[in-house]
Order: C-alpha cells, then sequence, then structure tokens
C-alpha cells in the first residue's frame, strides 16, 4: 500500500524541482506610449525592479533610459513624450491603483526614509534620469522646455532638464488634476479640474495674462476636459453634482451625463449630447470611463455602454445622432487616438474564434467609420495598442499562454508581430514547457446565470485530483486564456499556472460584476452588499468540479485575493461542506463597515430602505455565516492596504480564533495591496500552494 500511496502522491511533490520564483521568472511591461519620430518608450518591472526603455524605427532595439538597481517597490506611471519626443516624463513612487492614499510613500524594502512620489525626467536619446520634484500628473508644456504638475494638490512647473526648482504655477481652492496644455506654444493655455467635494470646476489657467478662467461653471461635477484641435474650444464631461433628498441604498442609483462643449472667448457652452444615465445609459465604468477624444474632422468620440456593451462612438461636434463605430458583443478598452487624430486603437475581446471572448487583441477603426478591425486575430493575446507617429506600424504588448507578455511592433503593412527584447527578457530557465494552455469552460448558476470560466489541467495525470477554484478581485475585470494585462492579476495566472504544475486541477472563474460579458453580467441586480448574488457562481465552479470524473470531490479548495478575498471567505462560511479548504488574500468580510453604508449617519434625513440595506449587506458578509464555516484557512494581508483596509483582516482572525476554526495567517509589514515588493508577491502565492498541498493531499 505503501507504494501504491507514493505513486499516487507523486505529482504534488514537483514543488521540490520547480516553486513560484520560478513561475514569477519573467519581466512584466506596463505604460506603452508612442511618441514623435516613431519612438516609443514603456516601464518594464523585472522582479521587482522598475525602469523606463526607449526604442526608435526602423529596427526598434530596446534601451534603458534609466538606471535604478533596487525592487524597492516604486512603480512607474504617468509615462510620456514631450512633443518633439526628445525627452520622456513619468511618475515614480505612490500606488495608483489604490483607492485611497495613493500618493503616500511606499516603504516596503526596509528602508528607513521612504521615497516621496516624485517627478522625473530623462533624455529619450539616454543620460541621467532627472528628479524634478516630489508630485504627480505631469503634462509637458509645447515649448518642450517646462512640465507642469500636482503637487499638494495644487499646480507646480518644473524644468525639464531639472536646472531648476519647482515653482508654484497657481494656486486655487480644491484639489486640481486632469492637466493639459494646448499644443501651441505661441498661446499656451492649461486646461485643469478643481475637485471641490460636492462639485467640480473645469478651469483654464492663461499663462500669458497669468490668470484663471473658469469654464461653464455649474452646480455640476464636470471631468474630463479637452481641447479642441485648433485650442479654442473645450469638450468635457458633466454629471450632477453629489447631494439632493436619500435615495434607496438597493436600488442603483442612475448616473446621468452629458458631453458639453465651451467657447471660453465667447464666454459660451452648449450640450451636444446627453445620456439618462439609465442603465446601460449610465455612465461608463470601464478602464477610462468616457474616453472622450476631440477628433479629426470637427469629430468627437466617446464611449458608451448604452447598447449593452462598452463600445466607441461618434458624434459632430456641432451636434446631432452618435454613430457606432464598433458593433458587436465584445467590449473595448485601452483605447487611445493617434497623432493626427483620425483612428482608435484599443483592445477587444473580438474576433472570428468563438473564444476570443476569452481574451484580448488589438483593434483599430477610423473616425469617419469604416469598418472596424482586428489588428491581432488567432489564440495569442494582445493589449494596449498604440498608434506610431507615421500611422503605419501600431506598438502593443504581446503574449501567448505560455510565453510572458513583452513589448512587440506591428507593421500593419504585413501585421507579422516584432517581438522586441526577446533575448533579454525571456530567461532560458523560465519554465514555459511546464505551462499549460487554459480551456474555456462554462456552467450555469443556480437561477440561470451562464457563467465563464478557465480550467488550468496539467495533461496526462490520470485519476481523481484535487482542485482548486480561483476568485479574481475587482470585481469589474476579466481573467484570460492567457496572460493578464495586469500586473496584479498576471501574479494569479502564473500562481494557476504553478498549482496545475503541482498536479492540483485550477479553475478560474469569471463571476457575475466583471467585465467582458456585456452590461446585464456586469451590473446585475443584487450584487455585493446588497445581496451577493455573484456568489451563485462560485457555489456553482465548486459544484461543476465536484461533476468532473478527473476530480475528487472532497478535495476542493478556493483562493482568491480582494474582492476574490472576500467570495473566498464567503463560500467557507457558507458551503464548507463544498470547500474543503480557502486561501482568503485581503478580502473584505463585513460589508456593513463600508463608509458607503454609513455615509448618510450625519443627516436628519436616512435612505428609506437603510435599515434593510444594513440588514442585507450583513447577512451578504462572510462573518454572518460563521457558524456554518468548519474548513481550514489562510488568511493573507498586508498592513499599507490601501484597497481593503487591513482590520477586515485583523477581524475576522479574531472571530476565527474564537470558534477554533482551522487556520494559518501571513501578515506582511509595509506592503500595500498590490504587493510592490517581488519578493512578497512571490512568497504570498508560493505559501498558497504549499497551504493547499497540506489540505488537500491524498
Amino acid at each position: 500500500m505503501k507504494k501504491i500511496f507514493l505513486l499516487l502522491f507523486l505529482p504534488l511533490q514537483l514543488c521540490a524541482q520547480l516553486t513560484m520564483h520560478d513561475f514569477k521568472n519573467y519581466a512584466f511591461p506596463t505604460e506603452l506610449k508612442a511618441g514623435r519620430g516613431n519612438r516609443i518608450a514603456w516601464a518594464m518591472d523585472e522582479k521587482g525592479v522598475r525602469n523606463v526603455y526607449a526604442a526608435a524605427g526602423p529596427d526598434f532595439t530596446p534601451r534603458k533610459v534609466t538606471a535604478f538597481t533596487q525592487n524597492d517597490g516604486q512603480e512607474i506611471t504617468s509615462l510620456q513624450f514631450s512633443p518633439n519626443g526628445e525627452w520622456i516624463v513619468f511618475v515614480r513612487g505612490g500606488d495608483h491603483g489604490a483607492n485611497y492614499d495613493a500618493l503616500q510613500p511606499i516603504q516596503v524594502a526596509g528602508e528607513p526614509q521612504p521615497a516621496k512620489v516624485s517627478v522625473w525626467s530623462v533624455p529619450f536619446a539616454g543620460g541621467t534620469a532627472r528628479l524634478l520634484s516630489e508630485g504627480d500628473g505631469p503634462t509637458i508644456h509645447p515649448n518642450n522646455q517646462q512640465v507642469s504638475f500636482i503637487k499638494s494638490g495644487q499646480v507646480f512647473q518644473v524644468a525639464i532638464q531639472g536646472s531648476s526648482a519647482a515653482k508654484s504655477l497657481f494656486t486655487t481652492r480644491g484639489n486640481v488634476g486632469a492637466l493639459e496644455w494646448t499644443s501651441d506654444s505661441s498661446n499656451t493655455k492649461l486646461l485643469f479640474v478643481a475637485n471641490r467635494n460636492d462639485h467640480s470646476l473645469i478651469g483654464m489657467y492663461r499663462s500669458k495674462e497669468d490668470v484663471i478662467q473658469w469654464v461653464a461653471p455649474s452646480f455640476s461635477r464636470d471631468q474630463s476636459p479637452r481641447w479642441s484641435p485648433d485650442g479654442k474650444k473645450i469638450v468635457f464631461i458633466r454629471r450632477p453634482g453629489t447631494g439632493g433628498q436619500p435615495d434607496s441604498m438597493l436600488v442603483k442609483p442612475a448616473t446621468p451625463w452629458k458631453i458639453v462643449i465651451a467657447d471660453p472667448e465667447a464666454g459660451t457652452h452648449r450640450t451636444v449630447w446627453e445620456s439618462s444615465g439609465k442603465g446601460t445609459a449610465s455612465f461608463p465604468t470601464t478602464h477610462g470611463g468616457a474616453n472622450l477624444h476631440w477628433a479629426a474632422g470637427d469629430q468627437l468620440v466617446f464611449l458608451s455602454y448604452q447598447d449593452g456593451w462598452p463600445h466607441l462612438y461618434r458624434l459632430p461636434a456641432t451636434g446631432g445622432k452618435e454613430t457606432l463605430l464598433t458593433p458587436g458583443n465584445f467590449m473595448c478598452e485601452h483605447i487611445s487616438l493617434s497623432a493626427d487624430r483620425t483612428t482608435l486603437t484599443f483592445s477587444a475581446n473580438a474576433g472570428k474564434d468563438a473564444n476570443d471572448i476569452e481574451r484580448r487583441h488589438a483593434a483599430s477603426v477610423a473616425v469617419t467609420g469604416e469598418p472596424m478591425q482586428v489588428l491581432t486575430p488567432g489564440t495569442d493575446a494582445e493589449w494596449m495598442p498604440v498608434s506610431l507617429s507615421d500611422g503605419k506600424s501600431v506598438a502593443l504588448i504581446s503574449a501567448t499562454a505560455s510565453r510572458p507578455p513583452l513589448p512587440a511592433i506591428l507593421p500593419l503593412s504585413d501585421k507579422k508581430i516584432q517581438l522586441l527584447g526577446e533575448k533579454e527578457w525571456l530567461s532560458p530557465e523560465f519554465p514555459s514547457k511546464e505551462f499549460v494552455t487554459p480551456i474555456p469552460v462554462t456552467f450555469k448558476a443556480a437561477d440561470g446565470v451562464l457563467v465563464h470560466a478557465q480550467l488550468f489541467r496539467q495533461p496526462g495525470i490520470t485519476g481523481k485530483r484535487p482542485a482548486i477554484v480561483y476568485v479574481h478581485g475587482g470585481p469589474p475585470r476579466q481573467m484570460l486564456l492567457s496572460w493578464h494585462y495586469s500586473d496584479y492579476y498576471s501574479n494569479a495566472y502564473a500562481s494557476n499556472q504553478y498549482l496545475a504544475h503541482l498536479g492540483f486541477v485550477v479553475l478560474s472563474v469569471n463571476y457575475r460584476l466583471g467585465i467582458g460579458y456585456g452590461y446585464a453580467f456586469h451590473q446585475p441586480a443584487k450584487g455585493g452588499a446588497m445581496g451577493a448574488s455573484e456568489y451563485q457562481d462560485i457555489k456553482a465552479a465548486g459544484q461543476w468540479l465536484q461533476q468532473q470524473s478527473f476530480v475528487d470531490p472532497q478535495r476542493i479548495g478556493i483562493y482568491g485575493g480582494s474582492y476574490g478575498g472576500y467570495l473566498t471567505a464567503l463560500a467557507l462560511a457558507r458551503d464548507s461542506k463544498i470547500f474543503a479548504a480557502g486561501v482568503d488574500i485581503h478580502g473584505v468580510h463585513d460589508w456593513t463597515i463600508q463608509a458607503s453604508m454609513n455615509a448618510q449617519n450625519d443627516k436628519f434625513e436616512k435612505a428609506p430602505d437603510r435599515e434593510l440595506a444594513l440588514k442585507i449587506a450583513w447577512t451578504s458578509s462572510p462573518i454572518s455565516d460563521l457558524s456554518k464555516w468548519t474548513s481550514p484557512v489562510m488568511i493573507i494581508h498586508a498592513d499599507d492596504d490601501r484597497n481593503v483596509r487591513f482590520n477586515q483582516s485583523v477581524d475576522l482572525v479574531n472571530r476565527l480564533t474564537k470558534r477554533k476554526i482551522p487556520m494559518e495567517t501571513m501578515m506582511i509589514p509595509d506592503d500595500t495591496h498590490h504587493w510592490m515588493n517581488h519578493n512578497n508577491a512571490v512568497g504570498v502565492y508560493q505559501s498558497a500552494a504549499e497551504f493547499f498541498v497540506k489540505k488537500l493531499k491524498p
């Protein structure tokens, strides 16, 4: 019997050969941007050491243009070129994916003094990167000599060469953001948004007169200002300001929005398009929001969910009926407008293959409305496309199910992808051959909702295997049949591959509230704190695995981070009979302490259903079902988390300890929700795998 046991257990012992460190041994590109002269730049995270790289046509040989050497958690964001293409400006530091305290310093490498969020510049041709100033949100002056940026909520300016200290450009009430200069260096004006809590204003700073002019001020929340190509008019989004009689907390409110054009010289403005904000006409919440641009031919382009999918539309600046540019059952994201303002490039889960809805491909559409093109059909994945300045090529990021992401060039003449930096970033030691190609599967939840998922399963392994359900966070996310375009979810993809390598069957679930499958799936009734309807999809995933001939129904685990941690805890609390073990990574456990549930406590007027809403929020929380929780759990949380409060896990640990639930914990000092330190990311997923090996082994 002992020999038989060892034979069955062998696949789970592969951890002695490879670890999560091997599966995380890849570089991850972000912030891909294009500049004048067919130049491109991107940020590269090389196992926690983050630098800026650049390349130019025709050969596009990558060059490192910064020289940071430490795995110190300092992310690189706001990457951009000067108008002449000679300078690259970027922000180093912070946690720009956070819900709060995004600009507080990150201190994950044990340094005695944390690095402040700062604006940097570096010549495209190469040279020393210059620290210009503490700050964020930079934009480059059309004279190519100055950088404007935000510091302490106000606008400052500094020489791009770093030759002088930064100085205040102007000061106004509120927190300022969304800076954009006119393109004409002879008549420079700076657009900005001043957020004043219950309303926000579009402002225009006239540099020649050294004066601020407010653009169509109102009681509304104005945002996303864009210059017309001639720099004379402004288009922006207008939404209602905060306030009014309290409404139902259990019904999603309408989010009406308008597109407004203002003529600052004439002192006039007019609404050119208006949405009711009800249902699919609500303000879009996918990547980039409305993605408003003023395109060539005096056309406005924007994104709307009005036909049930996040699609691009064209609208004459004179007003009239909008035209759908991207028809079909797919979504558009990572949208950019070409330098000549004639073409939109974007990522889309579109293509001729039925499984393209589970992928991302590069796509483009002319503003004039010629049929949209999927530029990169096939079974690989591509995202973040940007048109190069000559209009003949597109830069993008490319990956496959087994090859990590790389920057790439796509000539539009032959559409053959040219990968950049293969020799530099594709390590021969990376275990590509151990990666499986995920299989798309679907099943139905108890209420009939169709659920999409990806199955990770090593070929050639027979018998009933232990299985694990992976639950993504967000929740407006979609896991794919390849590497993910988010570094956080690329961690999860590598983790799922590692678990499959260890012999587990892994099912990655795209539950309702996620993107990629249309408005009804993205915005379901009774989701989250209003009833947790999405949990039906997670339970259905566990039940689907129980029915598979290759799964041991008694050995099914579950794990996930953030919203996935919430649903993991909910699964263990409600259905320990299905889920035999779980790893809850920085999850929400009590909806009732969220700020949104208590926002009206200081008002005499209360929402008519406030008490009922609080009760439903409580019953939607994992801690309301602890009496049924019996399965062992591992709880992981970093205490500088800026997305989910650390006390959510402290509270749960105390409650489970009192109930004597088998539990392991992993507390990480000073890191954030996004594992800024590479070693922490490796450690989290390695620990999760080891926990499942212990709890679900034969």
